[in-house]
């Protein structure tokens, strides 16, 4: 039997995962040049990292090194068990090679034991939707490679959009050059964001806010959502315009269940205040 994990960037929320009994992995973050580790929501305020990123704050990420996923994982394969551990996007950071690098050193203590890891190629909660149908998988006594199967089957079905508040905190990640973030908010131009085979591209652009938001929405349709798994929405302390996505989607589709929550610090950090985003399920 294996141990699972998934990291706090999957955003999945604490009480959910509590309930399935998943591991998590807290990814670090820096605010007003202090580290706190991303704890799912369950003491971290969310709404106040937001309130200091609009005061001026400094927030920055970074990675684990090779020592943390030792400390992590060791203890599993101490005890006699695997780990399987589903992760956010491979392609968005260069902690993996760290993690790699622990599992080489690991499995040379531990040669009878295993440590699975698959990729969910995606970010907070469309990783997070992965995390929880795979958890509740594993925890119906599926195998690691059937689990991974699914995962490696799922993903393709996740499809994950964002918009932002504001251009400088794109521009502070590198994902915006200077001058297109200074002439899209000369203009108002809103990006609309994807998550595309692990990496986050700019797919379209919306003159202003509230055509941003309506942007989102019109993605269930186009991309034929199944309505049997959840919408989540996210935000970064934007609860009036998520409430106008809520209550459109309810009217559009009455019988599907919505989850909402908060984005975390470490993306929120990339994204800044007032990020919106919709993640859901194709059929």
């Amino acid at each position: 039997m294996s141990v699972f994990f998934c990291d706090s960037n999957c955003e999945l929320w604490y009480d959910k995962v509590e309930a399935l009994g998943i591991k998590f992995i807290s990814m670090p973050y820096t605010i007003d040049g202090q580290e706190y580790y991303y704890d799912l929501g369950k003491n971290t305020d969310n709404k106040e990292f937001f309130d200091k990123m609009r005061k001026g704050a400094s927030a920055k990420t970074s990675a684990l090194n090779m020592n943390d996923y030792m400390d992590i994982f060791e203890p599993v394969l101490a005890s006699g068990e695997d780990a399987l551990y589903v992760s956010f996007s491979h392609k968005m950071s260069g902690t993996f090679n760290s993690l790699n690098l622990a599992k080489e050193e690991l499995l040379k203590k531990y040669p009878e034991r295993k440590i699975t890891v698959v990729d969910t190629e995606n970010i907070s909660m469309g990783a997070g939707l992965i995390v929880y149908y795979a958890a509740k998988l594993h925890n119906e006594g599926a195998s690691d490679e059937e689990v991974v199967k699914f995962v490696e089957e799922f993903r393709e079905k996740v499809r994950c959009y964002f918009t932002v508040g504001d251009l400088e905190y794109l521009k502070r990640g590198g994902r915006l050059t200077s001058f297109k973030a200074l002439m899209g908010t000369l203009l108002n131009l809103k990006p609309i964001i994807e998550c595309v085979n692990g990496k986050l591209e700019n797919i379209e652009k919306a003159k202003g806010r509230k055509k941003s938001i309506f942007m989102l929405i019109d993605y269930l349709e186009r991309d034929e959502i199944d309505t049997s798994y959840p919408v989540t929405i996210i935000n970064a302390d934007s609860p009036e315009d998520e409430q106008i996505i809520y209550d459109t989607i309810k009217e559009k589709y009455p019988d599907v269940e919505i989850w909402r929550q908060l984005v975390g610090p470490v993306i929120g950090s990339h994204c800044g205040p007032d990020t919106l985003g919709i993640i859901f399920i194709t059929k």
